[in-house]
């Protein structure tokens, strides 16, 4: 569907705020980073859940790079985070932010998180970005472990999204959804498919929120640039309008 058809964002009567949410893995920017800033103006994302951003030489100046051509700030994450960043609009107001290191599985590449909490007019929400690891055991795990972290950051609502490397029926997925909207499943919008650009044919990336936040559509835009999509990352992105209640 058209990104048109998925509500603005937008301030209401009570405080609560409409976002518009953007999970996408960017391949650390080793594609057409025009192309790639261009997918991301087209969606006008309030907050961006972004996986393997630039983490080595100079990364800091590519991230910046990136916000600057798609007209948005860094917010936290990066090489900090292993990898998992967060854009955001002059929309948000920021009260706080941490980059979190997970345990280290000798062999394999180390994973993180970026997290913060901000707030929109009247409503405060922790974000999230993750992006679990590729093998079963230790996935399974790092989807507990976000929880946990959903839970530590002690706010009334929370948007986790990012890749998680399984497809909905695995154990980590399930183990997330079971304690989180997942956002494709509560409002389907656009495509469910995120990988790959050139044939898609799985869901592996997702939006999910805790409970309280209401998800207004969740999905892949169908109306984005192919040529742009297929030259930005390896991966679809995936777009969400959600309404988070104001704070009591």
């Amino acid at each position: 569907m058209a990104i048109s058809e998925l509500p603005n964002s937008r301030t209401e009567e009570d405080g609560s705020a409409v976002l518009r949410v953007l999970s996408y893995n960017i391949r650390s920017m080793r594609d057409d980073e025009d192309a790639l800033a261009r997918v991301i103006r087209a969606c006008d994302p309030d907050v961006v859940f972004v996986q393997e951003a630039p983490r080595f030489f100079r990364w800091r100046k590519h991230a910046a790079r990136l916000a600057a051509k798609s007209e948005l700030l860094v917010l936290s994450g990066g090489a900090t985070a292993a990898g998992p960043m967060l854009l955001c609009s002059l929309r948000a107001t920021v009260e706080r932010t941490e980059d979190v290191l997970l345990p280290l599985t000798p062999g394999l590449h180390r994973r993180g998180l970026a997290t913060a909490v901000v707030r929109f007019a009247g409503a405060r929400v922790g974000l999230i970005s993750c992006h679990l690891s590729l093998r079963k055991d230790e996935r399974y795990a790092q989807a507990g472990m976000v929880l946990d972290r959903v839970a530590a950051l002690g706010t009334p609502h929370t948007l986790v999204a990012g890749d998680l490397n399984e497809r909905p029926d695995g154990p980590a997925f399930r183990r997330l959804a079971k304690e989180l909207t997942d956002g494709w499943e509560a409002s389907p919008w656009g495509d469910a498919y995120t990988s790959t650009p050139a044939d898609p044919h799985q869901r592996i990336d997702a939006i999910l929120a805790t409970p309280g936040i209401e998800f207004l559509g969740c999905g892949v835009p169908t109306d984005l640039d192919p040529a742009d999509l297929r030259a930005a990352t390896d991966h679809l992105p995936v777009l969400a309008a959600v309404r988070v209640p104001a704070a009591s």
